[in-house]
């Protein structure tokens, strides 16, 4: 990506070394990527313990410790995209005689407090509605690179905007809706997953919304950047995780879609910049 003199926000609010209860929440779209990392490096799934001690790194980290280069850069990143996704977002809500609100990020390492709860990295990346926040552990981005393959900055911009996607969501009133229809059919039953499916993908579809407004307004895309953003989406799929997992797959289960599922609400945001053309809430199912 070209980010050369884009501005960074203020909304982001640096945690590292601060800490938080050591307590696993609830899955994000990076949930299911880092636990699925586990599973195909182990072939089973991670107990509370690793759960606990998942961060990628053996670094202890501590107020006032100098961070790497890596880190360093990642930050400035993570501001450029949350700032990218303010613009857009912001045009794209007054075109529809609204006033955005943008989230706030926080960045933090290990363990976090928010809203939401308490968790650990190994929750991945996460949007809390209560507290309209993105969290997120730098060191997701390299696992994304190390373990699953998915590398490159819009790749990592995709993960962001994707979990903005879900603060577009909570202003739009879907989020709530969406919820309030989950507690209905209870946790794990069919309804509940194919409704958080529908969830995810559309914001899947925001995300590359938001990618084809962020090009538009400042060139930001370059020869490649695509194929990263698909490529992660792709390998992120419930069923390309349980087939490394289990050797099978099982639909029923599925609560953020397949890979060709969300590499396919992804490319149609990114070629329409429509946000009235992500409804994957009134389609069949099956039509998804």
């Amino acid at each position: 990506m070209n980010l050369n003199g884009r501005r960074q926000s203020n909304n982001v609010e640096d945690r590292r070394g601060k800490g938080g209860a050591v307590k696993a929440g609830g899955l994000g779209l990076g949930g299911i990527v880092i636990i699925g990392l586990i599973w195909l490096l182990t072939g089973k799934a991670p107990d509370a313990d690793t759960l606990q001690q998942m961060t990628g790194t053996n670094t202890e980290y501590t107020d006032g410790q100098d961070y790497s280069q890596v880190d360093v850069e990642l930050m400035t990143f993570c501001r450029q995209i949350l700032a990218g996704t303010e613009d857009v977002w912001t045009s794209e809500f007054k075109k529809m005689g609204r006033t955005y609100r943008p989230p706030k990020m926080v960045i933090f390492s290990d363990a976090v407090s928010s809203g939401c709860g308490n968790a650990t990295s190994a929750a991945g990346p996460f949007y809390c509605s209560a507290d309209q926040t993105v969290y997120l552990d730098l060191q997701f981005f390299k696992s994304m690179r190390d373990q699953i393959g998915a590398d490159g900055d819009f790749a990592y911009a995709y993960v962001i905007a994707h979990e903005v996607g879900h603060h577009v969501q909570n202003l739009l009133g879907t989020l709530d809706a969406a919820h309030q229809q989950m507690a209905q059919y209870g946790k794990n039953s069919a309804g509940y997953n194919q409704t958080s499916v529908r969830l995810e993908l559309q914001a899947d579809y925001y995300a590359g919304v938001w990618a084809y407004h962020d090009n538009q307004m400042f060139g930001s895309l370059e020869d490649g950047d695509i194929e990263e953003a698909l490529n992660a989406a792709s390998k992120i799929g419930d069923d390309y995780l349980q087939k490394q997992a289990y050797g099978r797959t099982m639909p029923e289960t599925f609560n953020h879609g397949t890979s060709a599922q969300r590499m396919r609400w992804l490319k149609k945001g990114l070629s329409t910049g429509s946000v009235a053309g992500g409804d994957t809430f009134t389609p069949s199912y099956k039509s998804l």
